[in-house]
């Protein structure tokens, strides 16, 4: 904090100590040097990340259809999910949620199984932290890099695969679904990992690629994820099987082709999907503006 200036007079050393001007010059203006250094290093991290994900990450999304993002929601937020989603089957078969929609297991050899939920749409409506997460910067960020600043949300939809007893989802194509003649498929879907996902509880999988593919023709029938692949579901070779742990996401593009196999393990696989839609995409596609430009329908 101080300077010492050296002179010679008469052949003695002259010795003098005095605040160093510098040092306190910067000492008052501690916090604009401070908030300089942070902004220019923003602009130069900018380069590298937009808006949630690198250069390479964004790379990878638009050659594979889909993103895996290690970490996206906490710890602590997974737990509250937990404790919102606690008995899901049995609370909702005694006592549905307002507003809520769900379609239950089918087992016909075993008419008299327990009510399980296959797909709980609107799970915002059970869960105030899912909503909480649906809109938070976290998710849309990352969304903005893909799909462009004017992000509304689609649905979301809880899928408890109950352990033991949570069957497959045939491969498909979400476009599939949702094609009508005033949409393009430029939705992105957010699956987020409640619980750890393997290849033993019937993880989520994909064939990379496939969103560049075009449209499929799928089969339909009258029944919960109804519109799939022929086939149904089975092994493909050319799948990649997405494993998880709770508080990752995984981002896919709304023409790749996914499923996933049965649960096998004795524990729930809970997930949560986030459909996203570019606002203004279908005139009923857009429930609620989340970021960008206003809807008028």
């Amino acid at each position: 904090m101080f300077s010492i200036a050296f002179s010679m007079l008469n052949g003695n050393i002259k010795i003098e100590v005095f605040p160093n001007p510098a040092i306190r010059v910067f000492e008052e203006y501690l916090d604009f040097f401070q908030n300089l250094v942070y902004n220019s290093l923003q602009i130069i991290f900018s380069k590298e990340l937009h808006m949630g994900i690198t250069d390479k990450e964004k790379q990878f999304y638009e050659t594979n259809g889909y993103l895996l993002k290690k970490g996206l929601v906490s710890a602590e937020d997974i737990s509250r999910i937990v404790v919102d989603v606690d008995d899901i089957h049995n609370r909702m078969a005694e006592n549905p949620t307002q507003g809520i929609g769900i379609s239950w297991e089918v087992y016909e050899d075993d008419p008299d199984h327990p009510p399980l939920i296959k797909q709980l749409m609107h799970s915002e409506l059970v869960s105030p932290t899912l909503n909480k997460l649906l809109r938070s910067d976290t998710v849309l960020d990352v969304l903005e890099a893909m799909m462009g600043p004017d992000i509304s949300l689609y649905h979301s939809k809880l899928l408890p695969k109950a352990g033991g007893d949570g069957t497959a989802i045939p491969w498909h194509q979400d476009y599939a679904y949702w094609k009508n003649d005033n949409n393009k498929p430029v939705m992105i879907n957010c699956q987020l990992a409640i619980s750890e996902a393997n290849l033993e509880n019937g993880c989520i999988q994909f064939v990379p690629g496939s969103h560049n593919w075009g449209l499929q023709e799928h089969e339909r029938k009258q029944q919960t994820f109804g519109v799939f692949l022929p086939g149904h579901y089975q092994e493909r070779e050319d799948a990649v099987a997405v494993e998880m742990e709770a508080g990752d996401g995984v981002f896919f593009n709304a023409l790749i082709i996914h499923g996933s196999a049965p649960n096998e393990s004795e524990k729930d696989r809970l997930m949560n999907t986030f459909a996203y839609n570019v606002t203004g995409n279908g005139t009923s596609q857009s429930r609620e503006v989340l970021r960008g430009k206003e809807f008028n329908s």
